[in-house]
């Protein structure tokens, strides 16, 4: 099933994305937390194409393996790295054949040790072309990514903005955003994204904290800022792991529960291959079930969404 379809529902979508993992212990506890979040019933889960693409292989085997054998809604990630026009063809041929219905379409990060980005010789440059690839030829729905504070390549919130309406323009049916940890600016985001025209669902990725080291590591690999309230909580629980563990799955919650209030098409969680902070979080909102009680009425989601859309009172 195509997820732009689940989307168009109207009802909030709770998704999850696992990375391939690297080792036999790796890959148990992938598939542990994929059966313990399985219960959930995700509408979607995606996995992610590794470093320079180096995970193709293995990331397709593992949508494969969770469209079959799990019956979930799985998506593949898929950069421009490392890779002629011809060989991204031959990559989408392999995930059409396994009935995969679902692309994150990616510019990609550099191979391992190589700083800056370049072109494949024969290959792509911008996840815009690999956009209007995919979309030229194939039946994929396609997602694509989105930075609320900016992508670190960008000169400016205008011009990332500008490159992102083409990307959407060229064909991508839905968004899903970088990490935050604070929601005003996935809401200041939204509002400016409509107001350039971007009208697909924007859906917020949010990364429960479980570990102090962790999740700094994230934010400054990403270019995303830790809220200096936040950062202080945490680092006051910083040499006791638990009260960190109990403290994110609050917090996430909370994040969580105003998104879904306000009007957010759904929750993309980062889980790092582990199930129970993700578990306790999207069973708690569940249960409260947030988008039922609106703080600002359709004020976040996509102008064709049954929600609505932005408002003054956003």
């Amino acid at each position: 099933m195509r997820i732009d379809q689940i989307l168009a529902s109207g009802a909030p979508s709770f998704s999850f994305e696992f990375f391939p993992p690297k080792t036999e212990a790796g890959e148990r506890n992938l598939y542990t937390a994929l059966s313990e979040l399985g219960k959930l019933e995700p509408s979607f889960v995606s996995v992610t194409y590794g470093a320079g693409g180096s995970t193709r292989e293995k990331t397709i085997e593992i949508v494969k393996r969770l469209k079959d054998e799990y019956g979930l809604v799985a998506m593949a990630h898929f950069t421009c790295v490392g890779a002629t026009v011809q060989e991204l063809r031959g990559t989408l041929d392999e995930m059409h054949a396994a009935g995969i219905d679902n692309v994150l379409a990616l510019r990609g990060d550099p191979p391992v040790g190589q700083e800056q980005w370049t072109k494949t010789e024969g290959g792509l440059e911008y996840s815009r072309e690999l956009v209007e690839l995919i979309g030229g030829s194939y039946p994929f729905a396609i997602g694509a990514a989105c930075f609320p504070e900016t992508h670190i390549s960008a000169a400016g919130p205008e011009e990332d903005l500008a490159h992102l309406a083409e990307k959407v323009a060229a064909g991508v049916d839905f968004l899903i955003t970088q990490v935050f940890f604070d929601n005003d600016l996935y809401f200041d985001f939204v509002r400016r994204a409509r107001a350039a025209g971007i009208g697909v669902p924007i859906i917020p990725g949010i990364m429960p904290i479980t570990q102090v080291g962790q999740v700094e590591r994230m934010a400054a690999m990403c270019g995303a800022s830790i809220p200096p309230a936040l950062h202080a909580e945490l680092h006051s629980r910083g040499e006791d792991p638990e009260a960190v563990l109990d403290f994110g799955v609050a917090n996430a919650t909370l994040q969580c529960a105003e998104l879904l209030a306000a009007g957010a098409p759904g929750i993309h969680f980062y889980t790092l291959n582990r199930s129970p902070a993700t578990r306790a979080i999207v069973s708690a909102l569940r249960l409260a079930r947030p988008w039922e009680k609106t703080l600002y009425a359709g004020s976040i989601s996509s102008p064709s969404a049954t929600r609505g859309e932005p408002s003054a009172a956003s």
